[in-house]
This record gives structure tokens, sequence and C-alpha cells, in this order.
């Protein structure tokens, strides 16, 4: 009774198992194959079980039933094929290969099994290729479907990872036979993993045998590819991808050099531009690989196609890619290892190239010089002894050719093309100084390029400019003589007139660059200029235009920040930077602001050029930053006569100017070296410590916060610059202090410049204090110190002010109490005294600021905090609009249209459906910066969303055209350039429109300001060839 039991037990699971096993083949159900597979994985069957169970249906008659079995057991092996023993696997495989003979119905479900076998870890050695043998013998595979051909090519794949030696055994035969396999192929999906196993059979060194004409030729008939998607691919297979696929199988050997370089060049010959890139891109790779031996017997025939490219091409792209191709081949005849008795092929092919391009170089009128150029230029940056080559050839031909032209645009051709030689010699070094093939040239260049300097063509003093730059840079190419002079015309051309701009920056862009690599040359010979054209007096005035002096002096400011490039000519430059502002400070020289802001502005491109060197960034702070606090600290002490002169340092733009100046030079310091510089500042201003100043002799005592003059609260400033540009884990010393006494300067209503100072100064400290209770207690602070001066009505605008600077801090770092603030801010929209400039707040909150709060002075600013402001904040704006009084909606829409206006517009661009409304609403608002806010705002929309803003047409056009007679030039400007963003919405809407548009435009063609009539001009040409053809 009990062996009864157990044996109907042991059927229950086979009765289970046969149902599953006839759903599938006879029910035609896809189901149970899963359950099957995830039965035999979790123990419940063996594969033997399975094979047992398909018995009668792998012996069916029928062979769609024989098919479905051997499906069955398939897909189960796709799943399980780890789960299978040694013995297994070999009388799975022996059942395979026999039924590879069965009816082609059968064949795709046998070739899933024999692919799930080939993953198999328990594989016996020989069973791979007796897989493959079975397969190149009994499948004919251009028959299968695609999904069929890729199961083999998938097989054949897993072999030759797992079973490499054994394939290579196979020799020759297994190339053979995958040659038959892929012969045919088509489908893109295909044909990638084609090229990867071809590429793997060359690279991997397998036995290629005498079918090495029969590989390239089953791969390269598909060159060029010819393959355009479909659209919505799911399978995302791009052109790119079979090119470069193919390409890595062509250029995988030199055995296919004498069956391709044909090819390529037939291709390259072609009127096909795809062909022609291709098969240039192809050379290019193919010479990394080949040698003088594959190359040589095609040299002259690749070099006449690769000329007649860039001689007679009318894209750019060709020329390109025939340059980098005959780049490429000079490098591969210069790498190539030469037997003693060899030819050298590389000078008979350069002496080819010089032959056929170097007649052309005395045209610099014609259109083959270029070309020509180029070509050479392409070939001499391949290797040294290319370069050497060509510029021993072409160098003399060039000179003598400058001289005989006397036309400065041909000598400025000749010129270039002598710069490009030139800057490939850099690429190269040489032991030996005689080596350098430009030493031998080196009289006749220099003599060329001061020739250029000194004429009157701006175009050629530009080039030699250039020309002078490389030459330095060439090492020991410049003589002492030749150093002077150079320095000399630098000199000259930093300061011509105005109409010599761009030949005045490129003067001083040389001067910098040939500063750091001659420092002694210009400390010699162009600081002493600069010094005396900085000290000259009064006594100029008098023979000078004033007006010429000051631009010469601009220009000398400039001079000695340019060159300010090497540490020990920053040593002199600044000091002169300096004395020459303490002379301004002692009434010296000048009074005029511009002056001094011009000094301040030369130190800050000297402190930014030292930003790379520390010892010289640190020289510079120690040096500038307490000298530029003790001439501010001098100025604002009083005087019994006061000083006209001493003022300008007090004055709102050139304390700003010198707060710049303290930023840029604090910014890069290392925490180390920040705090000696922060326990010197932080005692002059919390007590008045003057020691570390160069001249402290003060007729009375530095007390900015304790009841100090308005000129020394003005000072706090300069402060702010440097404690809000210090590292983030640089401790201030007392903070605490310093932080009240901030507070209490902020909400003083005497002065409106120190009161922002300390409120912007207050919020950059907040900004980066770490969490944690004294950042609470700040932040506490200023709430209750901004409720009570919004109460009071003597300094309601401070209080305001304080208040628009801390919750920009709170923002930028995701302060929870950021929010509250935003909330209080958005409340005084509706505020009478207050609305118009909270409305302007809005635009500090989402604008990025330039002194404070900045990522360069270690600021905590996270990314996308504009598109949370936008989140958090925009519904309330506009619950709000909609709820105020008539008289304070524009408060709402003018801050609104400045969040909009600075969000980036992928953002907008969901929530415009909303929000379009409100902002053709804001375009009635008399105030012109709403107006101009909204323009800005909608011009992009215009052009990203045109099937939305085509809704509202007939609001924009009335609306833009209104603006365009606006009072101010700015928002005539915004509203002309959206009428022609207009243009871009589907014509059809438009048309209705265009007649209108064309009159109203005539009016601001005649407008007194000629940006105006610029934009005029263009908007209306836009709506003239609206709806014509091709339009």
């Amino acid at each position: 009774m009990a062996a009864a039991t157990a044996l109907e037990e042991a059927a229950a699971p086979m009765s289970a198992l046969c149902g599953l096993v006839q759903d599938f083949v006879m029910g035609q159900q896809e189901g149970p194959a899963d359950q099957v597979a995830a039965d035999v994985k979790s123990g419940g069957y063996t594969v033997l079980q399975v094979v047992e169970a398909l018995g009668s249906s792998l012996e069916s008659p029928e062979p769609r039933t024989r098919a479905r079995g051997i499906q069955l057991l398939s897909q189960v092996l796709l799943q399980c094929h780890s789960l299978l023993l040694e013995k297994e696997v070999v009388h799975l495989i022996l059942f395979y290969e026999n039924r590879l003979k069965d009816h082609h119905l059968v064949i795709p479900s046998v070739l899933q099994g024999l692919r799930a076998l080939s993953l198999s870890v328990a594989l016996p050695p020989g069973l791979a290729v007796s897989v493959l043998k079975a397969i190149f013998q009994e499948v004919h595979v251009q028959s299968l479907l695609q999904v069929d051909r890729h199961t083999v090519f998938s097989i054949i794949t897993n072999f030759m990872r797992s079973r490499e030696e054994e394939l290579k055994g196979l020799g020759a035969d297994f190339t053979f036979g995958f040659i038959q396999v892929m012969d045919g192929e088509k489908d893109p999906r295909n044909l990638l993993v084609a090229f990867r196993i071809v590429h793997d059979l060359i690279s991997k060194d397998y036995s290629l045998g005498p079918f090495v004409e029969e590989l390239f030729e089953v791969t390269s008939c598909y060159f060029p590819i010819d393959f355009t998607p479909p659209p919505n691919d799911p399978y995302g297979i791009q052109r790119d991808d079979l090119i470069l696929s193919l390409r890595a199988v062509l250029a995988s050997t030199p055995r296919f050099a004498e069956f391709l370089l044909p090819l390529l060049i037939e291709k390259v010959d072609s009127e096909i531009l795809s062909a022609k890139l291709d098969s240039l891109q192809t050379l290019s790779a193919c010479c990394a690989v080949y040698g003088q031996k594959e190359l040589k017997d095609f040299l002259p025939s690749l070099w006449a196609s690769i000329r007649r490219e860039v001689f007679q091409t009318a894209s750019e792209r060709v020329e390109a890619e025939g340059l980098a191709a005959l780049h490429s081949l000079t490098a591969c005849l210069s790498c190539s290892v030469l037997r003693a008795d060899a030819e050298d092929l590389l000078d008979s092919f350069l002496s080819n190239v010089l032959q056929d391009c170097r007649h052309h170089l005395c045209e610099p009128d014609m259109k083959l010089v270029w070309p020509s150029a180029k070509l050479l230029q392409a070939a001499a940056g391949a290797s040294a002894r290319a370069c050497e080559h060509i510029t021993r050839n072409v160098l003399p031909l060039l000179l003598e050719q400058f001289h005989k032209h006397s036309q400065s645009n041909q000598r400025r051709t000749i010129l270039e093309m002598i710069l490009g030689f030139l800057k490939l010699q850099q690429k190269w070094s040489y032991e030996e100084k005689d080596e350098r093939p430009l030493t031998s040239f080196k009289d006749q260049l220099c003599s060329l390029v001061f020739m250029a300097l000194t004429d009157p063509s701006t175009q050629l003093q530009l080039v030699g400019i250039r020309t002078l730059t490389v030459l330095g840079a060439q090492p020991d190419l410049l003589s002492s003589g030749d150093l002077e002079l150079a320095v000399g015309h630098l000199y000259r051309l930093s300061f011509l007139e105005e109409d010599s701009q761009s030949c005045r920056a490129a003067a001083l862009e040389a001067s910098g660059t040939l500063t750091a690599l001659y420092p002694g040359a210009f400390s010699s010979h162009l600081l002493p200029k600069l010094a005396k054209e900085l000290q000259r007096g009064e006594s100029d005035v008098a023979r000078e235009d004033g007006l010429m002096k000051c631009s010469r002096h601009f220009c000398c400011l400039q001079a000695l920040s340019a060159i300010s490039t090497h540490p020990s000519v920053v040593k002199e430059t600044l000091p002169l930077l300096l004395q020459h502002l303490c002379q301004a400070n002692k009434g010296n020289v000048v009074t005029e602001p511009s002056e001094v802001i011009a000094v301040c502005q030369s130190l800050q491109q000297v402190a930014e050029k030292c930003q790379q060197d520390p010892e010289s960034y640190w020289y510079f702070h120690k040096t500038a930053v307490p000298c530029l606090f003790g001439l501010a600290v001098q100025a604002s002490m009083p005087e019994k006569e006061s000083s006209v002169l001493r003022k300008v340092l007090l004055e709102d733009e050139v304390l700003a100017a010198l707060a710049s100046v303290i930023g840029t030079a604090t910014t890069h310091l290392s925490p180390e070296l920040a705090v000696q510089s922060v326990t010197c500042i932080m005692p002059l201003f919390l007590e008045g410590n003057t020691s570390f100043l160069p001249e402290n002799s003060f007729p009375s005592r530095f007390q900015p916060f304790q009841d100090g003059s308005s000129a020394q609260r003005r000072l706090v400033a300069l402060l702010t610059a440097f404690v809000c540009s210090l590292p983030r884990n640089v401790e201030i010393p007392q903070l605490t202090r310093l932080m009240q006494e901030l507070l209490e300067q902020s909400c003083c209503h005497g002065c409106p410049f120190s009161s922002t100072a300390a409120a912007k100064c207050f919020a950059g400290l907040l900004n980066k204090h770490p969490p944690g209770q004294q950042l609470d207690e700040f932040l506490q602070l200023a709430v209750d110190t901004v409720e009570t001066g919004l109460a009071s009505g003597s300094s309601r605008n401070q209080a305001f002010t304080l208040l628009l600077w801390v919750t920009k801090a709170l923002v930028l770092r995701y302060h929870p109490l950021s929010t509250c603030l935003t909330s209080r801010l958005t409340g005084l929209l509706s505020d009478p005294e207050l609305g118009p400039a909270a409305a302007d707040g809005f635009s500090l909150l989402m604008s990025d600021c330039t002194d404070v709060l900045t990522r360069a002075g270690h600021a905590d600013v996270r990314i996308m905090f504009r598109q949370r402001f936008f989140t958090d904040n925009v519904p309330a704006l506009v619950q709000g609009f909609h709820a105020a009084p008539q008289d304070v909606k524009p408060n709402y829409l003018k801050g609104l249209s400045h969040v909009l206006n600075r969000l980036p517009k992928p953002v907008l661009l969901p929530e415009l459906p909303t929000l379009l409304s409100l902002l053709l609403e804001a375009l009635s608002c008399p105030d012109s910066v709403v107006q101009l806010s909204t323009l800005s705002c909608l011009q992009p929309l215009l052009l990203e969303a045109p099937q939305i803003m085509s809704l509202h047409v007939d609001t924009l056009v009335t609306k833009f055209l209104a603006l365009s007679s606006s009072h101010s030039m700015a928002v005539r400007i915004a509203a002309l350039q959206c009428m022609h963003a207009l243009t871009r919405l589907p014509a059809p809407v438009l048309l209705p429109y265009k007649s209108r548009v064309i009159r109203a435009l005539a009016k601001p063609l005649d407008d007194k300001k000629r940006l105006v009539r610029k934009e005029a001009v263009s908007a209306r040409g836009e709506w003239f060839l609206l709806g014509s053809p091709g339009s």
C-alpha cells in the first residue's frame, strides 16, 4: 500500500509536466515554456525528465509538432544551461546535430538549442568544433530568417569566446565555413555581429589560409556603407555604427592592402560625397597598421586622388579628410623600419608632393595657393623627418616670395603660410641646436617679421605679431638683439590709436606670452618705458592733447597688466601700479575716478594671471591688499583741508573697483594663508588696529562700526569683498561681534551704499556658515532686525535690502527658512512704498551676482536653485496677482516676469499654457522694465514653442507693434526682435497679418536710433518673405 502511494506521488509531478508540454506543443501556448524552465531551475524536474515528457513530440511524423517540441526544450535550455552536466551536454549535442538534417521548419528551434549549449560551461572539448562543422555542412544559412541567422552568428561568437584554441585547430576550414555563413548577409543587426567576428578572426590570429581575398570580398562588398535607419527604429542601429565596425575590419590587417587600396582609390575618385569621406577616413585608419611595403605600389595613385580632392573639392569636410589622409600616409612612411639597402619611400613621396605644390606657392593671388600650403603642412606635421624635409625646401621659397611681392595683401598671404610651417616646428624637439631646421633661416625670418610689424597694413601687422609669438616659442632662436627689437615693436603697437584696437590687443597678448618666456628682456627693455610713460606729469598735458594723454595712460596700464605673466615681472609691475595709485591718493596725478578705476582693472587682471601660481598669488595678496586697505583708510580720515583728490577713492564706483581687486586676490588663497590674512584684517575693522597697513600713522582712529564717520563706514564694502571671498573652512575671528555690527550698520539710513554693503556681507557670511545653533541664532537676529526695520518709517528701505540679501543667501543653499522669507517678500508686493522695489527684488533672487554669493567666492550655490524657486513661489505670485487690487497688479506681473525671464526655458515650456496669459498682460504694464523683461522672456519661446504661441498670435502682433513705438530704445529693439521671431510661427497663422505688419514696421525704419532701424529692417524683411516659395 505504501509503495503504491509513493508511485502515485512520483507520478503526479510527471503528469503535471506532461500537461505543460501538451499545452505548449499542441495547445500552441507560450506560457508553459517559462513554467517548465522555472520548475527545472527550482529542482522540480530534471532536463532528462523534460526530454522524456517530450518523447512523443520529438518523434512525431508531423514537422510542426517536432518543431514545437524542440522549441520547448531549447527555451528550457536557454534558461537552465548552467545546470547541465557534461554527460547531458554530450547527449544533447548529438541530438541537436542529428536534427540539423531535419525538416526546414525544425531548424530554427534546433539552432536556439545549440545556442543555449554553446553557453554551457560543461561543454566537453571537441564538441564546439563538431557543432560548427555540422552547421557549416547541414544549414543553408542564407535561407533562414533574420533572427535565425543572428542565432548562427551568436553560436560562432560564443564558441570563439570560450573555445578559441579548439576553433584555431580547425585551421582555415573555420574561416572558410564562416565566409559561407556570412556571404550575402544584408540585415544591419546581423552585420554588426558578423563584422565583429571577422575582426576577431584577424586580431586573434585565426588561420586565414588561402581565403584572405575571399574574406576581404565577403566584407568589402558592403563598402561604403549605404544605410538609412528606419524611423522609430527600436534597435537604434545607426549608419555610423556600421561604418566604424566595417572600417575596423578593413583596417585590421596589412594582408588586405593589395585588395583594399585600389577600392579606396576608386571610391575617392567617385562622385558620391559620402563614399569620398568614408574612403579617406578608412585610408587614414589603414595607415596606422600598414608599412612601406603595402603602400609602395599605390603611393602615386593615392597622392593623385588626395591632391585632386583638396585642389578641386567644394566640400570642406572632404578637404579636411584628404589632408588627414595625407598626414597619416606621411606618418606611416616616416615610421617604417627600413633595411640598409631599401629605398626610403618618404623622401621620394615628399619630393612628389613638393613638385606638385611648390610652384603654386609663388602665386599668392591664385586659388591653389592655400590648398597647396595645406597639403604641404599636412605632410610636414606627420613627423620630424617630414617637417625638416619640407621646411628646408619651402621656407627659402616663401622668404624669397615675400620680398618679391610688394603688396600688403600678398605679403600677408605669404606670411600666413610661413606661420603655418613655423607652428609645425613646435611639435618636434631637437637635441642639438644645429639640427633645428629654422636655425639657418633665423635672421631672414626675424627681418621679415619686423618688416611686417612696421607695415601700414593692420592685417599684415596682426599676422606679424602672431609670427613673432611663434618664433619666440622656439628655444634659442631669438638673440638678445632680436628680443630688444621685438620688445620695441610691441611697445609701439601697444599704443596704437583707437582704429587699430585689434592690433593693439594682439600686441598685448603677444607681450604676455613672450614675457613668460623671456622675463629678463621685458624687464630690461619694456618696463622702464612703461614706468616712464606712467610717470608723465602735468607738464605733458600742456604739450599734448589731454584726451590723447588719457588714452596713452590707459594703454600703459593695460600693457603693465598684460606682461604680468612671470613671477619676477609681477614683482616689478605690481609695485609700479600700487605706487601710481598712491600718488593719485596724495593728489600728485589726476582726480578722475575713471583713472583710479583703470588702475584697479589692471590690478585685477594681474591678480587673475597670478591665480595659476600660488607663490605669485600670495605675493600679490600680501602686497596689494594691505596697500589698498591702507589707501582707503587714509582717504576716509578727516582732514583739516578737504582733498578733492582723496575723495575720489571713496566714490561708489571706485570702491567697487577696489573691492573687486581684493576679492580676486583672495578667492584662490589656501586656507592656511587665508587664516594669516584674516587675523590682520578683522582687527582693523573691529578694533581699529592698523599695524599691518604699510602707512599706519593716521590722524584719528579707524572705527567703521563704532560711530565712525560716513566715509569710514563706506569701507565695509572692502571688508565684504575680502570675507565673502574666503574659503568656507576658514574660521573668522570674532564672528558673532562682526555679524552684530553688520546687522546694525545695514539698517543705518545715513548712507545707502554702506548699509547695502553691510547687508551683502552679512548675507555672504550666512550663506557659508555651517548648519547649527549659531546659524539659527544669526538668522533669528536677522529676522528680528528686518521686522523691526520694516515697522519703522525711517529705515524701511534698509530693512528691505537686508531682507532681500538674506533671502538670496538662503535660497542659494536651500535653507528651510528661505520659504518664509520669500513669502514675506511676496507680501511686500502689496506695500504702497516698497511694492515696486520688492518686484525688482525677484530679479536679484534669480540672477547671478558678481561680487558676493558667487561660486568663485566659495558660496554655497546649489544646482537648479532657480527651478526650485520657480516651483515653490510662482503659484503664490499667480494667486497673489489674481487677488490683488488693480493698482498693485503691476508689481506681481513685474516679479513674475523677472522669475520667468531668468528661468531655463526647458523648465518654463511645460508651464507655458498656464502662464502665457499673465505674460501677455505684463506687456500692457506701463513699466518699461516689466515690458523689457517680458519681451526677453517671450522671444525664445516664440522659437521653441510655436504651436502654443500661435494660439495668441492676434494679441502678440498687436502688443509687439505697439511696443515698437515705446519711449525706451531697449523696449523698441526687443519688440522688433519679437516681431522677427514671430515669423517662425506657422505661415498660415501669420499671413492674415502680413500687410498690416509690413505697414506698421515702416515707422521704425525712420527711428532716430541706428540699432532700432537695423532691427526694423531685419524684421520687415522676414515679414515680406513670409509665404513666398522656399521661405
